[in-house]
């Protein structure tokens, strides 16, 4: 012997929260492909431009580390971006150090450092960034 099944009750009208989810849903979707859009048109596309910030050496077991934050103040992504770091001391040698970062996206900021084997306290240190590429 089989049983029957209740049939489900449905009603033929949505319930008004369904409704409003939908609307809701819809509005913001709109809402952020006008915002992609109105940026896509009207944002310049600049070059990067980069601004670095240093902080004191520090010592390491392979020497001295100065840590730096470099940001990315354009609208355009650099990839393989190469900072450079010169200790310079009175009587002009000169070391260096260098590091790349894969990728420094627009209006953003990476993090890194540079290691000397001479101590760069009271020389005149200069960090930069000295290339990248487009992505």
């Amino acid at each position: 012997m089989s049983k029957t099944s209740k049939p489900s009750i449905e009603s033929q009208e949505p319930h008004w929260i369904e409704w409003a989810t939908g609307v809701v849903s819809g509005l913001l979707v709109l809402g952020l492909i006008g915002w992609v859009g109105y940026d896509a048109v009207t944002k310049e596309q600049a070059p990067p431009d980069f601004r670095i910030e240093a902080t004191p050496a520090e010592p390491t077991s392979a020497g001295y580390r100065i840590r730096f934050d470099i940001t990315n103040t354009s609208t355009t992504t650099a990839a393989a971006v190469n900072v450079r770091g010169e200790a310079r001391k009175a009587d002009g040698t000169v070391e260096g150090a260098e590091t790349t970062f894969d990728y420094v996206p627009a209006g953003s900021s990476a993090s890194g450092a540079l290691i000397f084997s001479q101590d760069p306290t009271g020389l005149v240190v200069k960090i930069r960034a000295a290339g990248y590429t487009e992505p």
